[in-house]
This record gives structure tokens, sequence and C-alpha cells, in this order.
């Protein structure tokens, strides 16, 4: 009986299992070719008969899993925190933000812009004793802030898009802890008078007053762009100069 040498079992470059199949299948075929004239030691001389099963295919590989990004958490508001005994700094970046928003506002006649610089609505609940703090936060101060911001516009003139901000200055030391039972409140802050916000326009220097910035949680926010009392309801530049 010949034997069918497989000799290219080890030739690199052909996968191993197939070479190993058609080398085994070449085997049993020579093998059936053998008996296949007469019968073996134990047969009845019916031959011998093989079936050859197919190769199967390589599996390709799956992708691999990759879980999705978990949101991004949402932003804090800080009003629904609590206060802290925490003095601002003036130069703290969110409350520069917080003063450029407020420029932006007035440059482009939009209140809507400064509304972040303002003291937060759910912190204004919490520190005050009175009968409806949310109708007075709303229909008082943040309609006072956005007829001032219009005032402020206005002190502008038809020049207002040319006009450039310089600085803010923040009298940190006049800073004076405001405690329960002052200015009818049952929370405390920090609150500041003086505070300017200077500009130019026209190459002239001018300036104008931020009437208070009282704090939460370490950050100041204007409460008064113009005085906390007036007698009728209309917008208001505090203290101008220039």
């Amino acid at each position: 009986m010949n034997r069918t040498t497989c000799k290219g079992a080890q030739r690199s470059g052909a996968p191993r299992r197939w070479l190993y199949a058609l080398c085994a299948a070449s085997m049993l075929l020579s093998v059936a070719a053998c008996g296949g004239g007469s019968a073996g030691p134990g047969t009845n001389g019916t031959g011998v008969s093989i079936g050859l099963t197919a190769i199967p295919s390589p599996v390709a590989p799956t992708d691999s899993f990759t879980p999705s990004p978990s949101p991004s958490p949402s932003p804090v508001d800080p009003g629904t925190l609590p206060q802290t005994h925490v003095l601002p700094h003036p130069d703290d970046p969110v409350f520069q933000a917080g003063v450029q928003d407020l420029w932006q506002a007035i440059v482009q006649d939009d209140p809507s812009i400064a509304l972040p610089f303002f003291f937060p609505k759910g912190a204004y609940l919490q520190v005050k004793a009175i009968s409806n703090p949310l109708a007075d936060y709303q229909s008082r101060l943040i309609a006072w802030y956005g007829l001032d911001i219009h005032a402020a516009h206005a002190l502008l003139g038809s020049h207002s898009s040319s006009a450039r901000f310089v600085k803010v200055t923040v009298p940190t030391s006049q800073a004076e802890w405001i405690r329960p039972g002052v200015e009818y409140n049952k929370g405390s802050y920090y609150r500041l008078y003086g505070t300017r916000l200077t500009y130019r326009i026209n190459g002239v220097t001018k300036s104008f007053g931020i009437f208070s910035l009282i704090s939460w949680r370490g950050e100041w926010y204007c409460v008064h762009l113009g005085p906390a009392v007036r007698s009728s309801n209309r917008g208001i530049v505090y203290s101008p100069q220039g």
C-alpha cells in the first residue's frame, strides 16, 4: 500500500488546521483505495466506506464590546446648597466672568445675559424671612435688575458698541457679615457696598456703581445694581461718574 506524504503541513503561509485536515483526508482516501480490492481480516468483503465531513470555515472574530460613555452630571444650582462663611475674593474667576456677563448685558441691552450674576433664587428663599420671598424676588429684584441694565445701556448712548470694559473695583475690606434678624433675614451672608465698574467710551474713562453685592457660598452676586430703595418702578444707574 502506498502512503501519501503530506509535505506541505509545515509550509509557512498556510493555516495549519486546514493543512492537517487535508492531509488526514488524503491519507484516509489512500487507505480506502488500498482496501477496496480485497477484504481485510475480519471483514465480509464489502470494503470500507468513508464519508468526509465538511471542513468548517474559520469563525470571524466578534467585535469587542465598548460601553457607552456615562452622561455628564448636570451642574448643581448653588441656591439649593447651604450657605458658607467664606468671604469672596474679587479675583475669583467665577466673579470676574459674572462681571463680564453684566457688562455684555449692558452693551447689548439684554438683561438675560447677566442673570447668572444675580443672587440665586434658591439662596434668596433660604435667607429671607418675609411672607412671599419668591414674589419679591421676581417682581421686585429681578424686575429692577433688568430696568437698571436698560438704564445703563441708555447711559452708553448710541456708541455703546464701542464702549470697552476696563476693570471692576471691589472694596472687600468693607464687606460685612449680616446675621439673621437683620434686613428681614433668617439666614446670613456678606454684604458689600461701593463696587464700581470702569469703562472707556470715545476715549473717555467713565464708571458707575453696583449698589450692593451679597455672598453665597464664597461667591459675590449682584442683588441691587441700582439703589435698593426708589420712588418709582424705573431703572436707575447708580452713581455714574465721568
